[in-house]
Parts: structure tokens; sequence; C-alpha cells
């Protein structure tokens, strides 16, 4: 029930010649109770409907294919099990530490660009500043511009556009050194 209807309601109660009036429509609750109070005016209360807080559920699990490593890394880590540890694997973990994730802060169907023509708002090696629309959200119809909170470059967009999204799913990842 909307605001209109419930203003309606009340009208039609206060015309009427009712004292109580109580409604139940699923989780929402509406009792209104009228008392005389000099000048034949009907004094009306309200009681606030009870907020429901509706379950969410859980994301899908996407499982990613294996991937092959590179040549480069196949040496690495033969250097490794070989006792030649140069730092290479080290230094690759230290770079992924200091990126930044760039969140999405509702749920809904997450889209790269403005529309389907227009060319996306962030590709890998892009430069993003904090205030910058890095996507949009749509949720419950409504298309929601989401602005970066970090500035750097740009390293990796983690989901699939037109692909639903969770509150604080990692959207984006951003180099701040970049």
């Amino acid at each position: 029930m909307d605001f209109k209807e419930i203003q309606e309601l009340i009208k039609l109660i206060n015309k009427s010649n009712l004292t109580e009036f109580k409604m139940k429509d699923g989780d929402f609750r509406l009792s209104i109770r009228t008392k005389k109070y000099g000048k034949g005016r009907p004094q009306v209360i309200q009681q606030p409907p009870q907020q429901v807080v509706a379950p969410i559920a859980a994301a899908p699990v996407v499982q990613q294919p294996p991937v092959e490593p590179s040549n480069a890394s196949k040496a690495a880590n033969a250097n490794k099990s070989a006792g030649n540890n140069d730092g290479a694997a080290t230094g690759e973990a230290a770079e992924n530490s200091n990126l930044i994730d760039v969140k999405s802060p509702i749920v809904g169907t997450f889209y790269r660009s403005a529309s389907p023509d227009k060319p996306p708002y962030l590709k890998v090696g892009d430069m993003v500043n904090v205030g910058d629309v890095v996507c949009i959200v749509e949720a419950m119809k409504l298309f929601n511009e989401i602005e970066s909170e970090v500035s750097g470059r740009v390293v990796q967009v983690v989901i699939d556009d037109a692909s639903p999204v969770e509150y604080d799913q990692v959207l984006f990842k951003v180099d701040p050194n970049g």
C-alpha cells in the first residue's frame, strides 16, 4: 500500500462513523483509531508499519577453469623447487597486495557502460580519479551511477557486463600507484 492509498483510506474513515480500523496485508499492518474531540473533528492515530527485512540469496558460485601457467611462471616455479628463489614470486604477490578494490554499494545488475551502444566507462589500463563514474548498477529499475572512491590505474575488471552483483562485491581492482 502506498502513501496516496493510505491518505485516501484515512479520508474515507474520517467521513464514516468508524472509530477503529485495522488492516493486514502480508507483513504490512495498519491500525487507525478515531476519537471525537470538540467541534466534531476526529483524531486519527496511525501506527507505523513494521519493517521487514527480506533475506538476501547467496551469490552464485562460478567456477573458473584452471589457468595454464605461463612460461615465465613455470620457470619461476622450477627455480623455486630447485632452491633458487630470486624473489619473482614474492614480488608478484606484493604487487597484488597493494591493489584497491572498487566494490558495489548496492545489490543489482552491473553494467560497464551507459547504454549498449556506448563504450565502457573503464577498461583495463585506464586511469580513474576519485568521483569518476566507473559503472552503472541497476536496482529496481533505477540506474545508479557508481563513482570511484580511489584514484589509480585499473588493472582488472572483475565482473562481466550485465551480471548480477551483491552488496560489497568487488567490481574493479585499481593500482593506486598506477
